[in-house]
């Protein structure tokens, strides 16, 4: 069992996380310990995800790596990623599955995947 995935975000861009993860998403932000915060950045959970959003200097988006987010109701997060400006790209090479794949607000490659019933 996995406890949270990390992803890199540029200095100083807290602001557009908690835009994109704690609205976009609906993930809610949580506290990061003192001596971890003072690094910047910003952790998020919700609908069973837990995301670090981490500090990277020379800051570059994944573009191939991602996590795929186990999700109920495909169909909204997509809706809910298009309503605000983001790409949705359906693919169906996976067997047994429902996805798509888009980005978050720094370019970050994200899957969001459903069992298909």
């Amino acid at each position: 069992m996995i406890h949270h995935v990390q992803l890199a975000c540029p200095p100083d861009s807290e602001d557009t996380l908690r835009a994109f993860y704690g609205g976009v998403l609906g993930l809610a932000e949580i506290p990061k310990p003192p001596v971890l915060a003072a690094r910047g950045g910003c952790w998020f959970r919700g609908h069973g995800i837990e995301l670090h959003l981490g500090v990277e200097q020379d800051f570059r988006p994944a573009r191939k790596a991602h996590p795929g987010l186990l999700v109920d109701d495909l169909e909204s997060w997509a809706t809910r990623l298009r309503t605000a400006g983001y790409d949705v790209e359906f693919d169906d090479d996976f067997p047994g599955m429902r996805r798509f794949y888009s980005s978050d607000c720094h370019g970050n490659r994200l899957e969001f995947l459903q069992p298909v019933a």
